[in-house]
């Protein structure tokens, strides 16, 4: 699988599938699993990956945080409970992508228009 925003919106269709119950600190420890297991197979970051590691720095610009804490978890903490926190995550990881739409159709990211629309339509 090298494409991990098409992998996320499998999650979003079937959390519990994925996770074993909706919780935003299961879909962290899943995207830890997912980068380990390719890193031990000495695959390099795609695209999409590299532009995810920019998501921690841009959660804690969005929250005005200064903090160690995880992406995750300063998402939980403004959220009511986990699986409101997975359902913010999933809005916040929309607003990240499309984040740098420009009238070029390349983004800042390197996404495409067409695949960020095809991220959107398969939601």
């Amino acid at each position: 699988m090298h494409d991990l925003y098409n992998l996320i919106e499998k999650i979003k269709k079937a959390p519990s599938m994925y996770l074993g119950r909706r919780s935003i600190i299961c879909l962290q420890a899943f995207l830890s699993g997912y980068s380990v297991a390719k890193y031990g197979l000495g695959e390099e970051p795609t695209q999409q990956e590299r532009d995810f590691m920019e998501f921690p720095e841009w959660i804690r610009k969005k929250f005005n945080v200064q903090t160690s804490q995880s992406w995750a978890n300063i998402i939980l903490f403004y959220s009511e409970d986990e699986s409101k926190a997975l359902d913010e995550f999933f809005r916040l990881l929309d607003e990240f992508i499309n984040r740098n739409s420009s009238g070029d159709g390349l983004g800042e990211d390197g996404l495409g228009i067409v695949e960020k629309e095809e991220i959107v339509r398969s939601s």
